[in-house]
């Protein structure tokens, strides 16, 4: 599996990929493919990254910037992250997080925030920090991690290609 950065050439396999790996799932409501174009549109992918196994593309993961209301800079907000189901569950998934994770760190980034299930993002060294919230899901779900040692709090704002309408 080589992981590397988006190219032109795979931003079509990327919205098919997010649009097939968020098909169906309860807990989404089937935009992700659209936040991840409407992320690119704004210039807003920090980072985007794909995995590729014999030649084709599988997996993506997106970074993007954050806000912090207390001002804290270089925090980054990871996802969505999207595996082809035929190749869940083979660690393309997990691939895609060190690697955007390292990358980050490599970068001088302060931290990542990630929505998701707290069970699959600790395995990444995500936790609960009561310091931070997000105001759009429980707390239970909303995880952080820094990545630097100066100290962040506060209410996170994901970019607003998060909140944009849906457009189909």
């Amino acid at each position: 599996m080589i992981i590397r950065a988006e190219g032109p050439a795979d931003i079509a396999a990327i919205h098919a990929i997010t649009l097939e790996a968020f098909k169906g799932q309860s807990y989404s409501d089937q935009t992700e493919h659209l936040i991840v174009d409407r992320l690119r549109d704004a210039g807003a992918l920090s980072l985007s990254l794909v995995a590729e196994v014999g030649g084709e593309v599988v997996g993506h993961i997106a970074f993007s910037p954050v806000e912090l209301s207390d001002g804290s800079k270089q925090w980054f907000g990871l996802g969505p992250v999207s595996v082809m189901p035929s190749h869940q569950g083979q660690g393309v998934g997990g691939a895609l997080i060190r690697r955007g994770l390292e990358m980050l760190r490599e970068q001088a980034a302060a931290g990542c925030v990630v929505v998701g299930n707290p069970e699959l993002y600790r395995k990444f060294g995500f936790q609960n920090d009561a310091r931070m919230s997000y105001a759009d899901c429980a707390p239970q779900y909303f995880l952080t991690q820094p990545l630097s040692s100066t100290p962040a709090s506060g209410m996170v704002t994901f970019n607003a290609a998060f909140y944009a309408g849906v457009d189909g």
